[in-house]
């Protein structure tokens, strides 16, 4: 089943059980796929439909950081759950040693010395690890590869 056949009926059950915020979460993320599908112009492969959650989780993270500064604890408990029900459409997460392994791989590879390769190894990295790492964190890592 395609990931966005399973976002549908997910939907659906949502409905069903009367989930108010199970069914607020997948009809954002609905429209979201939506709206990218108009963008490009056709339908979305489940690869992109990945990039699109990842990027929901990714302002929902940094929207519940915001919050939280702005002493909103109950609004960043909301966006907080809203980015966990997200992470169970997602392939599962690498873990920071696999992460590292990775970019140590595409380092070597790639034969980069110094930060001025970053953008070259962030591009490649990502691509390897396509929806299983957060860019900030890979970010991370590989500055801490190539500038230490």
């Amino acid at each position: 089943m395609s990931l966005e056949k399973k976002i549908g009926n997910d939907l659906k059950d949502a409905m069903r059980a009367k989930d108010s915020f199970r069914l607020s979460c997948l009809r954002m993320l609905k429209s979201s796929i939506k709206n990218k599908q108009v963008e490009i112009g056709r339908e979305l492969k489940d690869e992109e439909i990945q990039k699109v959650i990842s990027s929901l989780v990714r302002k929902s993270k940094e929207a519940a950081g915001e919050f939280r500064a702005g002493g909103r604890e109950d609004l960043a408990t909301k966006e907080e759950a809203e980015a966990k029900l997200l992470y169970g459409y997602l392939p599962e997460q690498l873990t920071h040693d696999k992460m590292e392994e990775i970019v140590r791989e595409v380092i070597s590879e790639l034969g980069a010395e110094d930060l001025k390769d970053l953008g070259r190894v962030m591009k490649a990295a990502m691509a390897r690890m396509a929806g299983r790492a957060e860019g900030k964190e890979v970010n991370q890592i590989v500055r801490q590869i190539l500038g230490g």
